[in-house]
């Protein structure tokens, strides 16, 4: 057997650990590159909603799991917010990729009216598809002699919190039924405040814009003689001819135990989508959302209320590509 020396040792012992160095890392690299692979198949979003107590929270809940359950390789994160007018910020920041938001807040801030005429129009967004109505509510004492819209003139009434899109609904009600603001005693007060106010005396009526049934209404019913108003067949006509936005909406007697059904008008809660998302992207979401709506119905009452129809009905800024492919699939008008 040979010998070695030092020296060759010491070499043999260089050359064998750069041997296994190479071999350690070209592993290595061939490792990162499959999990490079397996990463660019993952889809991270952010699905903006709002307050954690409010409606549009869980529901954005319900539908990311339905999302994930169905869409391979997505995952989606909901992130509680004030709701619509700063969703729609975050869309436009590339802050999220996804929002729930009021159908007219969102016209408002596309077209730069409303509350967003001082800021630039929002473009960074198109709409997937309504969701649910959010339903105008005309509430009043039922003692008070208001069988019309026309009757508050002269009246206490409040219109919603100031800058809301309750004030805007409120606004345009009065201007379909020939008034203004200018021709009631205007109160600028929340949901709460405005069942108090009513109960208190201090108003006749009181405009809002919610989910029906809707909380404050019930509550105060308990204890007051109200009624929530129908609108006329003309001031519905109006409102759906002048705003996209608006669509016609009946609340039946049983929701607040009333003699007959409420003839009115809604908003749609809509799901929004940065404008420049993949549209195959778009088109699974809408295809994973509208396909499993049973699922979303287990999961939030506010699922049985959507539907593929409903889908495109009040829609107020343009459907995404990927949306409007998946519809026009399902014969349905995307006009």
């Amino acid at each position: 057997m040979m010998k070695l020396n030092k020296k060759a040792v010491a070499v043999i012992t260089v050359l064998m650990m750069l041997a296994f160095c190479l071999t350690g890392c070209g592993g290595n690299k061939a490792d990162s590159n499959n999990n490079a692979q397996q990463g660019a198949a993952e889809t991270r979003l952010i699905f903006a909603s709002g307050g954690t107590s409010g409606t549009y929270y869980p529901v954005a809940g319900a539908i990311a799991q339905v999302w994930a359950n169905n869409i391979e390789g997505l995952t989606v994160d909901v992130q509680a917010t004030g709701a619509s007018a700063e969703n729609l910020n975050l869309l436009n920041q590339g802050d999220a990729e996804i929002a729930i938001v009021q159908n007219d807040v969102m016209y408002y801030a596309n077209t730069a009216t409303e509350g967003f005429s001082e800021a630039a129009p929002n473009e960074g967004f198109l709409t997937l598809g309504t969701v649910y109505p959010e339903v105008c509510q005309l509430v009043v004492d039922a003692n008070a002699g208001i069988e019309t819209v026309a009757d508050l003139k002269g009246k206490a009434v409040s219109i919603g919190a100031p800058g809301s899109g309750v004030e805007s609904n409120a606004k345009q009600i009065l201007a379909a039924a020939g008034l203004t603001t200018e021709d009631i005693k205007v109160q600028n007060l929340d949901f709460a405040e405005s069942a108090n106010a009513i109960k208190d005396k201090a108003i006749v009526a009181a405009f809002i814009t919610a989910g029906a049934p809707t909380t404050a209404v019930t509550e105060l019913a308990t204890s007051n003689d109200i009624k929530v108003l129908s609108l006329d067949e003309a001031t519905i006509q109006s409102l759906c001819e002048n705003y996209s936005y608006y669509t016609p909406y009946t609340i039946s007697a049983d929701v607040y135990g009333a003699a007959e059904d409420t003839n009115t008008v809604a908003v749609k809660a809509t799901i929004v989508v940065k404008a420049d998302l993949d549209e195959e992207l778009v088109y699974n979401l809408t295809k994973g959302l509208f396909e499993n709506l049973d699922a979303v119905a287990e999961a939030h009452a506010k699922g049985a209320e959507m539907s593929l129809k409903g889908a495109v009905e009040g829609v107020s800024v343009p459907l995404h590509p990927g949306a409007a492919k998946y519809y026009q699939e399902q014969g349905l008008s995307v006009e």
